[in-house]
């Protein structure tokens, strides 16, 4: 790739590292959505043993780039997101796609039809530890930081993403299980 248009593509991927996401890091400052992606990477790196059948490679790539959308956008916690605010996120990072050099752009285009069709392993990976991330970083954060809606959801966000593995609803089951204690604690 020519150094100019990376160092193009890389300004707006930096966008990730200021736009900040609803959650709060064990140490009380807001999680960038770089961070986020960065850490669901890391999850599917370290549970890739359970799915010797996937393409690593692929599921590290979707897990990297699953929020890039949110350098146009910012990020939208799941609970006010609306259809038009995914709309307007994928226009714009289709728009943006177009100007990535080949191989990139056919790559990153199937690869995000591939996240929005949800219909291969990597894909369903990908989903579900974007969500048990989520859950994971608000067990770490404090209590305090939590919104009315967030006990029940901590309860019941990811059940669909994790239901078609065993392993991933057993992690979901441990993370509710540590959602739980926090709540009873009041930590």
């Amino acid at each position: 790739m020519d150094a100019r248009k990376l160092l193009r593509i890389l300004s707006v991927a930096e966008r990730l590292k200021d736009a900040t996401r609803h959650c709060y890091t064990s140490g009380g400052r807001r999680e960038s959505v770089a961070e986020h992606c960065w850490r669901t990477a890391l999850m599917a790196y370290w549970i890739s043993d359970e799915f010797p059948e996937i393409d690593l490679e692929k599921l590290l790539k979707l897990c990297l780039i699953h929020d890039l959308g949110e350098a146009f956008t910012g990020d939208i916690p799941t609970f006010q997101k609306t259809q038009a605010d995914r709309a307007r996120e994928r226009d714009l990072l289709v728009d943006w796609l177009r100007s990535l050099p080949e191989p990139f752009e056919s790559e990153m285009e199937a690869l995000f039809g591939e996240l929005e069709a949800l219909q291969t392993p990597e894909a369903k990976i990908c989903k579900a530890l974007d969500n048990l991330e989520a859950l994971i970083q608000h067990n770490e954060s404090d209590l305090k930081t939590w919104l009315p809606l967030e006990y029940d959801l901590q309860m019941t966000y990811g059940n669909d993403t994790t239901a078609f593995s065993d392993y991933l609803t057993h992690l979901r089951d441990e993370v509710r299980s540590d959602s739980r204690q926090k709540i009873e604690q009041g930590t």
